[in-house]
């Protein structure tokens, strides 16, 4: 398997919120694994994450954009 990420990420079991609508709208996660560029969020339904939203983790929102998406995953860049 080719490994295609330019950071390493590091595993982490952190709640994490997906923020978005104007703040109107947040869903629960838990961040997987982070690196500087970007994270794997765990997900009840990765069809209703929209393709761009901010991942608050520990206060601290990031604007993302979804990379990838599995039944229970979803793959996110930083912006």
């Amino acid at each position: 398997m080719i490994e295609r990420r330019t950071y390493t990420r590091v595993r982490r079991f952190k709640a994490g919120s997906i923020v978005f609508n104007d703040a109107a709208s947040v869903f629960d996660c838990t961040v997987r694994n982070i690196s500087a560029t970007g994270a794997c969020l765990l997900v009840t339904s990765p069809l209703t994450i929209p393709a761009a939203f901010e991942l608050m983790i520990e206060g601290e929102r990031h604007p993302c954009a979804v990379a990838w998406r599995r039944p229970d995953r979803v793959g996110v860049e930083y912006q």
